[in-house]
């Protein structure tokens, strides 16, 4: 992934632009011209996360297009004034939009809320970064929906309890999932598995399994020769027959160690963009059913 950075600059000019058109923009806690709320995300979890819970409630817009990584992308002018019209702009925090900030400065003078879906969360780092795959956890998709859920709530109050009901239907689809797949890994033996970047570490934390990447957190650069080699002593020391590949990740690397271990490659869902037409639970249904495959190999 490419780290880009808005410049400052264009920042500024964007903030100058948006305060004319913002300051008219919510003259409310609620839109008064249209019974629905308007919600912004920034990645596709978060909006389907807030669709859940909003039911009719809300349009849920998400910034970042599909099979676009979230570090690759660049708010346009467009994008902002679409802020604008916003009740709420929510995001995933943890440093996964690192363009955030420049959306918090040309915003700070509307009425549009902001809101950190991942406060609450108990983060975890992986090297010298902090983790920002949360959705990829049926525990932290819990906590962010509750998050998003408050908000909502404290949008458009007197809907609380539509909003309440709906976040508890999905909760239950959360905690349903969990409870299925946590006793079938508390029985393998084997818990250690390998994929294109180390994007499952909430995943893995939920069911106590390790993973082991290809590439880094970010899915950046490529392994050096000396971690290859250990990556294929390690599979081959652990039986290791799957390497698994995300569709948003540069699969060559994820192949070339496949190939080294005769191991089949098999595609893993990381759910920054809609993949393959599932949504999240049958998502994370997919993932869970393919480590668990994965790992009951002997």
């Amino acid at each position: 992934m490419k780290k880009k950075i808005i410049s400052g600059a264009l920042a500024v000019l964007v903030s100058f632009m948006l305060i004319g058109c913002g300051a008219n923009a919510n003259t409310g806690i609620q839109n008064k011209t249209e019974d629905k709320l308007k919600i912004a995300v920034s990645i596709y979890p978060l909006k389907e996360f807030a669709e859940k819970i909003a039911g009719d409630k809300a349009d849920v817009i998400c910034l970042v297009p599909d099979n676009m990584e979230p570090h690759d992308y660049e708010p346009k002018t467009k994008d902002f004034q679409e802020l604008t019209k916003s009740n709420a702009f929510i995001y995933n925090g943890l440093g996964m939009e690192e363009w955030v900030g420049q959306v918090n400065e040309a915003i700070k003078n509307t009425n549009v809320i902001v809101v950190d879906s991942s406060t609450g969360i108990e983060t975890r780092q992986e090297g010298d970064a902090v983790d920002p795959h949360a959705w990829l956890s049926l525990k932290n998709a819990e906590i962010q929906s509750s998050n998003i859920k408050d908000t909502l709530v404290k949008l458009d109050e007197k809907n609380k309890d539509y909003y309440e009901e709906n976040y508890n239907k999905f909760k239950e689809e959360l905690e349903s999932l969990y409870s299925e797949y946590k006793p079938k890994f508390d029985t393998l033996s084997k818990k250690n598995f390998i994929t294109g970047h180390a994007a499952f570490g909430y995943l893995c934390r939920d069911f106590g399994l390790t993973q082991k990447s290809v590439e880094n957190l970010f899915a950046e650069g490529e392994p050096t020769p000396k971690q290859l080699k250990d990556l294929v002593s390690f599979c081959k020391d652990n039986n290791i027959k799957t390497v698994f590949s995300e569709s948003l990740a540069s699969p060559k690397v994820s192949e070339t160690l496949a190939k080294e271990v005769q191991a089949d490659v098999v595609p893993i869902l990381t759910l920054e963009s809609k993949e393959d037409d599932k949504n999240y639970i049958e998502a994370m249904r997919y993932n869970l059913d393919e480590i668990y495959k994965c790992l009951s190999k002997e």
